[in-house]
């Protein structure tokens, strides 16, 4: 059994199509998104308003927040 390397850090509930948004945009850890506003992250192909809210909380817990927030 081989051990992969965790893709990115962000909440499976963001939803996989927003993960998988976020990794085709450049971003693998939650910290990144504090370089971006929520509203750079809602215009990516597959993010929403839930991902956005899932993403805003992760950040949160953490300390952190989207750009201008």
């Amino acid at each position: 059994m081989t051990f992969q390397p965790l893709e990115d850090d962000f909440p499976h509930a963001a939803g996989n199509p927003a993960r998988g948004a976020l990794r085709h945009a450049g971003y693998t850890r939650l910290a990144q998104l504090t370089e971006v506003s929520a509203a750079e992250v809602l215009a990516l192909h597959g993010v929403g308003p839930k991902a956005v809210r899932v993403l805003r909380e992760a950040l949160a817990a953490e300390g952190l927040s989207f750009a201008g927030e």
